[in-house]
């Protein structure tokens, strides 16, 4: 049973990044942290009661494909009905079109809380929310008035509408037309893996397509962007006639089998009725702020499915017995969770876990502060930073999110193999996060080219600097944190030192930095966090040296924060020494890749 890790999440909200927050530079003034951990408990108890309970049926059900639409299981259209009815569509959204702003920290750690849930069920308004708020920022002031208050509402779903078949991740190569049909335009064509893409949740489903406008420039110079709504909508809202829209079918899938993967025919008959978004040939532009979006909440992912793995592995650890505890001869049987293996597996998931939470929570902070922070230099700088971190939170959050979800089936041994016991649904699904979006590489390659290459590794060398500087400072902290401490900056200067060689790589060509792109990626993530699981190693082992502990959240102050600073040894003694093979990676291995003839793989 899936327990929403109230207390963790409110630790790095409040103590490890309070000072980092939007409330404490002056946004969002009428946020509280009161305020933040009632919206917290609020989604626990729905994801606890509602979610959580259809999460392994609706994984052995399935969505139903049939000529006339897609049915969600049994349960899952009534569960969204709850959601909109408790408000939850409009949490992190302009008040203008009916929504409740909150700091993108909290509605980050709140969608954690679906996705540990129900990560099929989460998918849905996590692509509505980004629709929106593309539609927001690039749609005229009629497209906005008209949508966007029935997309907040939830009363309408939205989706984000891309790959072609013959395409993938190459959108130059899209195909779809869009043919002018007066002050709209009529389009032609398919498209695959739209997520939600048909469903019986919402009357109406507004597809935001790209494609390309008849006479516009190849490759992605000529991509526009459209609404596309399931159902023509009239200028008071009506709806009226079906569009020339349809769901031919849906993907047979390794996981997530809940949500509908569609693919979409647009234009079998007289054209699908598109409007433009913006200018003509901006579509990518605009998309990629449904995608930024798009990808930090799919990094969210790898992590909120690791935690629900790491709970049930944690639990089953604790009372499955098996095996006499190791030099104790002539001993009864215990419980695996005395195996030194075991506990190894489990807290390398459990500190996998508080890693990655923190490196996310903390890159929506920056976008946070980009947004509402009162000094223009320092919104810049905070965009720049959130830039640097959206493809490392993604790609390194999603495959260390894989890997715990393994080592949960591996805690659970032969019975993790086993359908019944649940723990391999959480790998099925978390493998999936590694491709949405961008696959890893993508991501790594967006790192080294457009954000370290675009200014030379400045952002980057910035944030190692903050980092190093902090870590010095806190040399004179807590005895208890050094070794995590320490460790951390060592890892700090591997990634420095990386740095420093993968820009000079790119001297030689695009080919070398991209053959070790991943693994800077990687190390990125390790280092980073890393910083981050120090800081927090220093405030428990301050908290626990005060001896100002109590009782917070019906749970004892003492216990948790023994365990973060436990959780933070382990880390640094066993996961930030990654850090050194990557680095000799970055550093020395680029040419096995780049020199390797295609033909001799």
């Amino acid at each position: 049973m899936y327990r929403a890790p109230l207390k963790d999440i409110g630790f790095v909200l409040n103590e490890l990044l309070g000072e980092h927050s939007p409330p404490a530079r002056g946004g969002f003034p009428d946020y509280s942290p009161e305020l933040g951990a009632t919206i917290l408990t609020e989604a626990a108890r729905f994801a606890e009661t509602v979610l959580e309970p259809l999460n392994k049926q609706g994984d052995r059900e399935g969505a139903h494909w049939s000529a006339t639409g897609v049915a969600a299981p049994a349960g899952f259209k009534e569960a969204y009905r709850q959601f909109v009815e408790g408000g939850w569509p409009q949490l992190g959204v302009s008040a203008a079109y009916g929504g409740q702003p909150v700091p993108q920290m909290l509605t980050t750690a709140v969608q954690e809380i679906w996705a540990s849930a129900n990560l099929a069920f989460k998918l849905c308004p996590m692509l509505t929310h980004g629709a929106a708020h593309a539609l927001e920022l690039t749609g005229s002031e009629a497209q906005r008035a008209l949508y966007l208050p029935r997309m907040v509402s939830g009363q309408w779903t939205g989706t984000m509408v891309l790959t072609e078949p013959h395409a993938g991740s190459d959108l130059g190569l899209i195909r779809t037309r869009a043919v002018p049909d007066g002050d709209r335009y009529r389009l032609f064509g398919q498209k695959i893996f739209i997520t939600w893409g048909e469903h019986d949740y919402t009357e109406n489903i507004v597809h935001m397509v790209l494609a390309r406008i008849e006479g516009a420039p190849g490759g992605t110079r000529g991509i526009s962007l459209f609404i596309v709504p399931k159902v023509l909508v009239g200028p008071d809202g009506r709806l009226g006639e079906r569009n020339d829209v349809r769901c031919v079918s849906i993907e047979h899938k390794l996981g997530i089998h809940a949500s509908p993967t569609c693919v979409m025919a647009f234009g079998e008959r007289d054209g699908a009725v598109g409007y433009l978004v913006g200018e003509p040939n901006r579509g990518l532009e605009y998309m990629f702020i449904m995608m930024n979006t798009a990808r930090l909440a799919v990094g969210l992912e790898g992590y909120a499915v690791a935690e629900r793995a790491f709970q049930q592995a944690a639990d089953w650890a604790r009372s499955r017995v098996q095996g006499a505890p190791l030099g104790v001869r002539g001993a009864p049987a215990t419980t695996i969770v005395h195996h030194p293996d075991v506990k190894r597996m489990l807290l390398t998931m459990k500190g996998s876990v508080e890693a990655m939470r923190a490196l996310t929570l903390y890159a929506a902070g920056a976008l946070d502060l980009a947004s509402h922070h009162p000094q223009p230099a320092q919104r810049s700088a905070a965009q720049l930073r959130a830039d640097l971190l959206i493809p490392i939170v993604k790609g390194w959050c999603t495959e260390l999110g894989i890997e715990a979800a393994s080592l949960g089936i591996q805690v659970h041994g032969g019975m993790g193999f086993i359908e019944e016991t649940g723990a391999a649904q959480f790998l099925r699904d978390v493998r999936i996060t590694a491709i949405y979006e961008g696959t890893t590489g993508i991501q790594a390659n967006d790192l080294i080219g457009r954000k370290i290459g675009r200014d030379g590794g400045a952002a980057m060398r910035a944030l190692i600097a903050e980092m190093q500087a902090e870590l010095e400072g806190l040399r004179r902290g807590a005895a208890a944190a050094a070794p995590v401490r320490e460790a951390a900056l060592e890892g700090i200067a591997r990634l420095s030192a990386a740095t420093e060689a993968l820009i000079a790589s790119a001297g030689a060509g695009p080919t070398r930095p991209a053959a070790v792109a991943v693994p800077y990626l990687e190390l990125c993530g390790y280092s980073i966090a890393g910083w981050l699981v120090a800081r927090a190693a220093e405030m428990a082992a301050a908290r626990l040296a005060s001896g100002e502990l109590g009782q917070a959240n019906g749970a004892l102050e003492g216990p948790f924060y023994a365990a973060k600073l436990a959780t933070a040894r382990f880390y640094a003694e066993q996961l930030l020494p990654r850090t050194l093979a990557l680095a000799r990676i970055v550093e020395r291995g680029s040419a096995s890749v780049e020199e390797t003839d295609p033909g001799l793989i």
